[in-house]
């Protein structure tokens, strides 16, 4: 099955409302998909994580190479791709535009085999996953902490198990949204806190000392991503499990976090750490360590899908009660084109999601959607 054309779909949406992190502004949401196509018409999708054009540059860069090879020798078109910038693209774009493209050939694979992506991963151990709502952003114009409290309390009477809120806008800020989400979801919800790179070690250690008694389930990326002593210095000196791993490409950029054990939780991006195709090195690299895997999500259906074909095959603890069982990622910030971009929307049901069983990543792509929100549609 020889590659025969690869396509880049931009797809935006400018908000009337922007959010912020504690490291980035949203006034539009913007993301991009990747259709590779075989020379038998069989077409793949995947998805990559960060700036759209960056990423489709990249992938127009790595056409040239594309074109002609088996869409079927996964391992082989990665180790290709990955080598033809290995002076230069370690990380960063170059294994983001990798990850797309990584994730539309196991969508090829599948299809061609007639089987799921997790199928092919090795089996599907589950056929549903519990999500938790990813939300809480910092809005124009709102109070923040009563903002918060409502959106997760909605999440809860949604049917969610858990929610995650943003932190990393100042200490004792973020203490009093804290206090207010845990009162308003009650305690049986587990509440988890996102930092985005936010805090310094000194910041970082004196929240999560001050905030464990709300009990949280993990603190996500309290400190700049290339800071390692620093996530060390966090785990150690407070005692909130701490989270990390979506801006670390690749299993060389997880070996040391996860060898020296400065996390406790990795969250690898399928979109964003080199596709199914290294997600599982890095599975395995943290199973050997004994470090849990939750895989982050910040995409279209593409991606949802993708995180689902892969927790459906990761393979479940030993002992009976699965402690490490996955749990979805499932955005609830506002994007029109999220759902859109498939014929099948992937939706939760009192909190639980089913796992796409069809041919590779399961999903059918609505064209007209790629059409209708493409950039210049809203120019």
């Amino acid at each position: 099955m020889k590659i025969a054309e690869i396509r880049t779909h931009l797809l935006e949406h400018r908000l009337a409302v922007p959010f912020e992190s504690a490291s980035m502004r949203f006034d539009r949401r913007q993301h991009l998909l990747v259709e590779v196509i075989c020379e038998d018409g069989t077409t793949g999708w995947g998805e990559c994580l960060g700036p759209a054009g960056p990423n489709a540059a990249m992938i127009r860069a790595y056409a040239g190479w594309l074109r002609g090879m088996d869409a079927l020798e996964t391992e082989k078109v990665w180790a290709v791709l990955y080598n033809a910038l290995r002076d230069q693209g370690q990380r960063g774009i170059s294994v983001t535009a990798l990850s797309g493209i990584d994730i539309a050939l196991w969508d090829i694979k599948g299809k061609r085999f007639g089987a799921s992506v997790a199928t092919l991963l090795g089996g599907r151990f589950r056929e549903s996953v519990r999500a938790y709502a990813t939300g809480s952003f910092r809005r124009d114009g709102v109070d923040r902490v009563s903002d918060n409290a409502e959106e997760m309390a909605g999440h809860a009477r949604a049917g969610f198990h858990a929610g995650k809120i943003k932190i990393g806008f100042g200490v004792e800020e973020d203490l009093k949204v804290i206090a207010a989400v845990r009162e308003a979801i009650g305690p049986e919800m587990r509440l988890m806190i996102d930092a985005n790179h936010g805090y310094d070690v000194i910041e970082a250690v004196e929240l999560g000392q001050r905030a464990a008694k709300f009990g949280i389930d993990w603190f996500e990326e309290p400190v700049v991503p290339e800071q390692l002593a620093a996530y060390r210095e966090v785990r150690a000196r407070q005692p909130i499990p701490v989270a990390g791993g979506e801006t670390w490409h690749g299993r060389w950029s997880f070996r040391e976090p996860v060898e020296s054990r400065a996390i406790d939780i990795a969250q690898p991006d399928l979109c964003g750490v080199g596709g199914f195709t290294e997600a599982r090195r890095v599975a395995d690299l943290c199973g050997l360590h004994g470090i849990r895997v939750v895989p982050h999500v910040w995409g279209t259906a593409v991606q949802i899908a993708a995180a689902l074909q892969f927790m459906a095959a990761m393979v479940p603890s030993p002992v009976r009660r699965d402690p490490v069982a996955p749990i979805l990622e499932f955005d609830r910030t506002h994007n029109p084109f999220r759902q859109a971009v498939v014929t099948m929307p992937i939706e939760h049901e009192a909190g639980v999601v089913a796992i796409p069983d069809g041919p590779g990543l399961g999903i059918e792509v609505n064209r007209e959607a790629l059409t209708r929100y493409a950039p210049e549609a809203e120019a």
